[in-house]
């Protein structure tokens, strides 16, 4: 791509600086526009600037706690609001649904871990009652939420509440004693969303009910199932295996042409469920080459399908972990790329949950460019926090609950370290 070089030159932190110096001006909106029209300019950084400190990302993850903690609804929830109605920035006018409820838990659950501030814990706790409510309640099969038309529904799908609390409860299950009345609740739960998740899938491994960008939902889908089989949860393998085979058949390693019919016409958000869905996989490659190469049975460190059989691994193995290996390794490189991350042109929730994605895939696999990832990212995301603490986006999902958990998800990815490479080990 034309913006490779200047990639190379520039290096990681220069990704992420357009985003902190981006100027928009909205205009107002129609009820059924996707989008606010905007003016987006760039301001060209030179290679001279710095990432920022940990102690600038640790008080710009403090704002968005603060912020986000103010924002929760009496019943535990948090809300997005409706896609009619994307100019409402007030938390408290919108109501709560379980997709953003997930997201903010999610994010209060990973922020946690190196907070000690009391009043994580009691949100936490009541956005985990309000999450277990609506599943438990649901009927099998159906809508864990009576609302409909949400910014969240409508661009990603109907099926992401039940995706984004599976996914949730599955994370919050590793921190509980397995001994306790909770974790028995909390895994009958993640049992019962599982299934729904499996049933909600076409025989192609797409997520059904897709919105604009539904191959997000899709892949955060097969994210939940994966985690939920980390945890000890039985899923059904075949499922799986065809839900990362769908995200796979959006990006070609060979000529890098990226499938986006499924997200939007938007390159970014295809390509960040690729890479996310062969983070596990390339790991795996990675690592048997590494131990036939310590063995003596094969000559060099290099990940191919020669080598991998070479190694004792199967031909069909072999291929799906040599084929694996191909697509992280190049998608690594698109994901990052600045033209592909300019997503839509400016930041939406999307945008700021495939980079979540990419983030989260470097850990899994191990990677060591996680850390310039990092640092690029941090950059972007003080920079362009506002100035109540919140961050929201200027596409289609506009929530500043939505937008500010997950950058806080990002802010605060090296918490949960150790959590993600289990998924990949």
């Amino acid at each position: 791509m034309r913006s490779r070089l200047l990639m190379m030159l520039f290096g990681a932190i220069a990704l992420g600086s357009i985003y902190a110096f981006s100027i928009y001006e909205p205009n107002p909106i129609k009820p059924e526009e996707c989008v606010f029209n905007t003016v987006f300019g760039e301001i060209e950084m030179d290679d001279n600037i710095k990432p920022e400190s940990f102690a600038a990302i640790k008080a710009s993850i403090d704002r968005g706690l603060t912020w986000i903690l103010d924002a929760q609804h009496a019943n535990g929830g948090w809300g997005a609001g409706s896609h009619r109605n994307q100019r409402e920035m007030d938390p408290h006018k919108v109501s709560a649904d379980p997709a953003t409820t997930a997201m903010v838990a999610m994010a209060l659950l990973r922020s946690g871990k190196s907070n000690t501030n009391g009043k994580l814990k009691a949100a936490l706790d009541k956005a985990n009652n309000f999450l277990l409510n609506a599943m438990e309640q649901a009927a099998p099969n159906e809508a864990i939420t009576h609302l409909e038309g949400t910014q969240i529904q409508r661009k990603l799908g109907q099926n992401i509440d039940l995706v984004l609390t599976t996914q949730h409860l599955s994370n919050f299950l590793e921190t509980l004693d397995k001994q306790s009345e909770e974790y028995t609740r909390v895994f009958n739960a993640l049992n019962k969303g599982v299934d729904m998740v499996q049933y909600a899938m076409d025989d192609q491994g797409r997520s059904n009910g897709a919105g604009w960008a539904g191959v997000l939902q899709s892949a955060y889908a097969a994210n939940a199932l994966e985690s939920a089989q980390s945890q000890g949860v039985s899923v059904d393998g075949i499922r799986l295996k065809k839900a990362k085979e769908y995200q796979s058949k959006n990006y070609n390693p060979v000529s890098e042409k990226v499938e986006t019919k499924d997200g939007a016409g938007i390159m970014l958000y295809s390509v960040s469920g690729s890479f996310r869905a062969n983070a596990q996989s390339s790991r795996k490659a990675k690592e048997t080459i590494k131990k036939a190469y310590k063995n003596k049975e094969i000559d060099e460190v290099v990940v191919s399908y020669e080598n991998l059989r070479k190694a004792g691994l199967s031909e069909e193995e072999a291929l799906e972990l040599d084929t694996a290996n191909k697509i992280y390794d190049s998608a690594k490189t698109v994901a990052q790329d600045r033209e592909v991350m300019n997503g839509f042109g400016n930041n939406g929730g999307e945008e700021f949950m495939s980079f979540l994605q990419t983030g989260e895939s470097l850990i899994i696999n191990d990677d060591k460019e996680w850390k310039n990832w990092y640092d690029s990212m941090s950059a972007t995301l003080t920079g362009i926090q506002n100035n109540d603490g919140s961050w929201n986006g200027h596409h289609c999902i506009t929530s500043p609950v939505f937008c500010t958990a997950t950058c806080l998800m990002i802010l605060s990815i090296n918490n949960d370290i150790e959590e993600l490479k289990k998924i990949g080990g």
